[in-house]
């Protein structure tokens, strides 16, 4: 593989500051979601911590490292998730965390920012106009600006989810059974298959007799932090892996970039997916997904919301849009996907109670 920014020595010893609450995550088949899906799927969970999404790897580095030798005071730009984790993770070491963020973000997001101790600020625009602030914060104030995404930490600490993967990966090839040969007998005439309707689940049972250890991984696609972290020690170490990034359609800039190999803007973003609403793609993260991801696709937004159903009603899970991305890419291309086994990341579970009732088709969750 082509060097990218990102280095193996290094994700492992970002493993090594990282709190072991966000580390070691579950990853597990969930058969109820694949007599819809038509493929094995398996979910690695990141929304299992205290900040509900997988962000807090990135930001335990950062943290840890300006505890060590840094400047005691940090700024980041958030749609939510980053915030949350930069201060959680600053709170613990004594960092002072200033988030900027769009006034129209997710108000959970939001009052848990406020809750966990950090300075919050709006802008009245949307989160390009946030990274905006949120340098000239830094420039004015002489202290840390954390750039999802840009900032190698935020990669690799994303990237320890690539290792854990492998792990299980290497793991699953290892005890993967092997079917006893049957004694051969002579062949009978063949009964014509009867086609599946295509709203029809396949049976369950067919899946986990073919299932095999993982071949796709499905990440979804923002800035570029997870999916050129998890990407990266894939494609160094588990080189046969698809690596397929999903992103909305109404947020396409990352996609239409790597489709192009060269920075792609919009001059605006519309989708429910706001952890991935970007516009404006860094040129040093596009160069590394470029190496890293096999694919990008983008998705509609009734197939977010149709997966953001599945997770909740086939897996018992509330999760955010970002978080059913993957669900979605499936969804939408069938076909492709038919026999394999992939793994979607469940990237984020921060979610706005009322838009979630609405996407779920029920009063599911409370405020409290």
């Amino acid at each position: 593989m082509t060097k990218t920014r990102l280095d193996i020595a290094r994700i492992r010893a970002a493993r090594r500051l990282i709190d072991p609450v966000f580390l070691g995550t579950p990853l597990y088949r969930c058969e109820a979601l694949e007599p819809w899906l038509g493929c094995a799927v398996s979910i690695k969970l990141e929304t299992a911590n205290p900040v509900r999404s997988f962000k807090g790897r990135g930001t335990e580095v950062v943290a840890s490292l300006l505890a060590e030798r840094g400047p005691r005071a940090v700024v980041c730009a958030s749609a939510g998730n980053l915030g949350q984790a930069l201060a959680w993770s600053g709170r613990g070491r004594g960092l002072e965390v200033t988030v900027v963020a769009s006034r129209f973000a997710t108000v959970a997001k939001l009052d848990r920012i406020r809750a966990l101790g950090a300075r919050l600020e709006l802008v009245d625009g949307d989160h390009e106009l946030a990274r905006e602030r949120a340098a000239a914060i830094a420039r004015y104030e002489g202290i840390r600006l954390v750039e999802d995404s840009l900032d190698l930490e935020t990669c690799e600490g994303a990237a320890t989810i690539g290792l854990e993967l492998v792990e299980a990966l290497k793991q699953a090839e290892l005890t993967e059974p092997t079917e006893p040969k049957k004694p051969t007998e002579p062949a009978e005439p063949a009964e014509p298959a009867e086609p599946a309707k295509p709203t029809e689940p396949m049976k369950s049972t067919e899946l986990a007799r073919t299932a095999r250890p993982f071949d796709t991984v499905l990440i979804a696609l923002g800035g570029g932090a997870l999916a050129t972290g998890v990407g990266h020690v894939l494609k160094a170490l588990a080189p046969g892996v698809e690596v397929i990034c999903v992103q909305p359609s109404g947020a396409p800039a990352m996609t239409r970039s790597w489709h192009a190999r060269r920075v792609v803007t919009t001059d605006s973003a519309d989708t429910i997916a706001d952890g991935v609403a970007g516009r404006y793609p860094i040129p040093a993260v596009l160069d590394d997904l470029l190496l890293v991801a096999d694919d990008a696709v983008l998705v509609r937004e009734a197939s977010i919301v149709a997966g953001v159903r599945m997770l909740h009603d086939h897996a018992g899970l509330v999760v955010e849009p970002s978080a059913a991305l993957g669900i979605a890419a499936i969804l939408e291309d069938r076909d492709r996907f038919a026999g394999r086994h992939v793994v979607t990341v469940v990237c984020g579970s921060n979610v706005d109670a009322d838009a979630y009732r609405r996407w779920v088709g029920g009063d599911t969750v409370s405020r409290s």
